[in-house]
Parts: structure tokens; sequence; C-alpha cells
């Protein structure tokens, strides 16, 4: 019998195989996963070994481990199966000029209403692309562009500076440091210093980045936290009084003309901040999508930059 070529042997399939057994921790338990028989998924990673002269197991463990060889391999490999994912979507692309899924990553800090309203008049174009929507958090917005997992980000705050994103500007977002009533902190009758602040709880939304522990704005050293997963997470707190911090003024000036939040002016006030919104540069105008056209094109409206920081409160 001839011995598999390593080209073959990194099929898609092979290497499906490979992250089962190490996501599972077994042969058998891949085989049951996967509707095989034990002994032929064991035969398919042993062919793969021989036709890369690797063991990608240690078998001598209680569960299957990857050894350093097999765990390049799942890493690498999973950016092969990305890049052919990437190329069926491209040759749709060609075929029909519109993507078969847009992807938006979207901030804490955009506007749901404007967002949907987009969705809807997209939708009425009639076009076969699906949307999808990831909410995501600080870093996490550009990193989910960059890593290939969105097409576009709205609300990404901190600078773009990648040869192959291009980026620009939605506008500008200015935060108060807003409380409720009957929070301890409210009765200081001063602007508020650093210490003041670090004796009572923050409130802060979680950065969503899947790399390291991400960015932090507006908490001191030793402060307690009470870390939520979004911006109307921490709007409910901060109403409730279990924490204090910064929130989009936008999103807040509705409770603060109630009176259920109020602004403590700051010993050290914070500026307002840029926010942009950014997509993967496409290597030729042809190979543009008509769906990150369309949303490009809508986003070249002022208002529509405005609603989407601003329009928090729109029914």
């Amino acid at each position: 019998m001839s011995k598999t070529t390593p080209r073959a042997a990194l099929s898609p399939e092979n290497l499906g195989l490979i992250e089962a057994v190490h996501r599972l921790g077994s042969m058998a338990a891949a085989a049951r996963e996967l509707g095989m028989v034990p002994s032929a998924l064991t035969y398919r990673v042993r062919q793969v070994e021989d036709a890369l002269d690797v063991l990608l197991f240690d078998r001598s463990a209680r569960r299957a481990q990857l050894t350093p060889a097999g765990a390049e391999l799942l890493r690498a490999g999973q950016s092969l199966l990305q890049e052919l994912d990437a190329v069926a979507e491209r040759v749709k692309r060609v075929a029909t000029g519109w993507e078969p899924q847009f992807t938006i990553a979207v901030d804490a800090i955009i506007a749901r209403a404007t967002l949907f309203e987009l969705c809807e008049a997209f939708y009425a174009e009639g076009g076969p692309t699906r949307i999808k929507i990831r909410a995501e958090t600080l870093s996490g917005t550009l990193e989910a562009l960059q890593s290939g997992q969105a097409d576009l980000a709205l609300g990404v705050t901190s600078d773009v500076v990648l040869p192959t994103i291009q980026s620009a500007l939605l506008g500008t977002t200015h935060f108060v440091y807003a409380v409720a009533p009957h929070h301890p902190i409210a009765a200081i009758d001063r602007p508020l210093r650093e210490e003041d602040r670090r004796a009572f709880r923050a409130v802060a939304v979680a950065d969503s980045t899947q790399r390291g522990s991400g960015m932090t704005y507006g908490l001191s050293a030793g402060q307690d936290v009470l870390t939520v997963p979004t911006m109307q997470h921490k709007l409910e707190a901060q109403l409730r009084g279990i924490g204090i911090g910064f929130l989009p003024q936008a999103l807040a000036q509705p409770f603060i003309n109630a009176g259920r939040l109020i602004v403590k002016p700051l010993e050290d006030p914070r500026p307002v901040f840029p926010v942009n919104y950014a997509w993967r540069k496409p290597r030729s105008a042809t190979e543009m999508g008509r769906a990150l056209r369309w949303w490009l094109d809508r986003l070249q409206h002022a208002t529509t930059r405005d609603a989407l920081l601003h329009n928090h409160h729109q029914n």
C-alpha cells in the first residue's frame, strides 16, 4: 500500500479528527462523536502521523494529549481551515457580488435602536446576505475584525494602525461620572478626587478580547469592581447604587433628567473619546462585497454616524 502523502494527510477531515480527539481526550470518545469505529479513527490518525513522520499524541497519558508537534499541527490546521473557508466565501462573492454572511462587531457604546434600523433598511434591499451581529467591548471590537471573525467593526475606541485594516471616525462620545442619588458618594459637595472614588465599588464593562486581560477605563488601583457584560448592565447597576462609574452621556441623560442619576464633577475630568468604525482593506475595488459597500455608504452620512453613538432611547 502506498504511503499517504503529507498534503493528502492534511485534509480538512483529518484535521477535524485530530481536533475531536484533543477536545474530547480520547480516541474512543472522538469516535463516538464522529460516528466512527474506534479502530478506524485510530488508523486514520496513524496515517497522518506516518505521512508527517511525527507523533501527534502522547499515548502514555490517561488522556490523549497532544505532543508539541501535534499542538502545532492543530494550531496551523485551524488557520488552514479558516483560509479554505475564506476561499469558498470569496468564490461565492465573485459569483454573486453579495457576501453569503456579513458579520458586524458592535461595541457596547453603539445605540442598538439605530443599528437595527440599519438592519431593516439592509434587508429591504433584498440581497441574499445573512447578517450576524457580535456584541463586543473595548479592544475585543477591533480584535474580532483583525482575527477575521467580523467584516465591519462599529465603535472602535483604540487607534487603528494596521496595514490590513481601514478605519474612519464615527464620532466622539462624552462620558459623565454618574451615580445614583442615594449612593454615599453623591453627598460629597465638591469635585470628586481619585481617593474619593477609590473608596467605593466601581462598575465596569468587561473587555471582550480573547487575548490578555484587555483594557480598562476609569478604575483606580485597589478599587473594588463589579464587572458586567454590557453597557445596559452597567447602567442598571449604577441606577441601583450598586456601584459608580462613567457612562456615555447620551445613554445616561434621560435618567439624569428624571433625577435617577446625578452627574458628579471630577477633579481630573475625562476628555471626549473619539470612536471609529473599521473594516478589512480589500485588495481591489472589485473584491469589496456589496454588503460591505452598502454599510460603508450608509456610514458616509453624518446623521447615521451620530445616531449610532447617541440614539440610545428611541423606540
